[in-house]
């Protein structure tokens, strides 16, 4: 697809929140958040000409491999948000993209994000197919206070449940979404956490893909400030969530 006429490198979306997104407390579900930055960052890079459509020319597609969310507030039921997002870094497989929400004119969610260009059919990384030279890269604007980091998994973890893959868990890439691995985990956490919005931040390690029939084991390592959570595969880390709470 041709650059869209409307194409800038910072992107700015708008979203009004409906209530199929929200918990009880009328607050934006995690997934939900994520869920939409996906979106905006998807839509960011339709407009530039490196979307879904445009890379499967050459088998390719953007994973994700790493994100941090720093959460100040969540939004509400029927407000209208603004999804504000830009590149920081783009070279050859990888890219780091920011993200934040805001509500009101005021900054509410910070997001940064680390993607990988993946051949679909090879199913492993390689180099970006697609021009992309039209992006102006922002590597000194950052989204988050904090980088995404290396998640540690604590070998004292606690098998929570085992899950099979099944096909609502997958997306267009034809591997489990990763807005899936954070409901798994979400559906164990003990809902004051929740919907007291105790989790001021969360990050996300994508260690290995997980497929159609996957059998896997969830496990939770809960700490005085955060909790990990880990889902494994043949005993093999294939994802890690940390939550970090106030």
């Amino acid at each position: 697809m041709p650059l869209a006429p409307n194409f800038t490198s910072v992107l700015h979306k708008e979203f009004e929140i409906n209530f199929t997104q929200c918990l009880p407390s009328g607050c934006l579900k995690y997934t939900e958040l994520c869920n939409l930055l996906q979106l905006t960052a998807a839509m960011h890079a339709d407009l530039g000409g490196i979307s879904f459509s445009d890379m499967q020319e050459f088998n390719q597609a953007w994973v994700l491999s790493r994100m941090r969310v720093e959460i100040k507030s969540l939004p509400q039921w029927k407000d209208t948000v603004t999804v504000k997002t830009w590149i920081n870094t783009l070279e050859n497989s990888r890219s780091v993209r920011a993200l934040e929400i805001h509500l009101n004119g005021e900054k509410i969610i910070g997001c940064e994000t680390f993607w990988a260009v993946f051949n679909t059919e090879k199913r492993r990384p390689e180099p970006l197919a697609l021009d992309h030279e039209h992006f102006q890269l922002f590597p000194d604007l950052k989204a988050t206070e904090e980088s995404f980091s290396k998640i540690v998994i604590n070998p004292e973890k606690e098998e929570v449940f085992g899950k099979t893959v099944i096909l609502s868990d997958l997306d267009i890439v034809n591997h489990v979404n990763h807005v899936k691995y954070l409901e798994w985990c979400m559906d164990v956490v003990d809902e004051n956490i929740i919907l007291k919005q105790k989790i001021k931040s969360f990050e996300m390690n994508f260690m290995k893909e997980l497929s159609l029939r996957d059998q896997v084991v969830i496990h939770e390592n809960i700490g005085e400030d955060s909790i990990v959570f880990s889902i494994t595969k043949e005993d093999k880390n294939c994802f890690a969530l940390k939550l970090n709470l106030v």
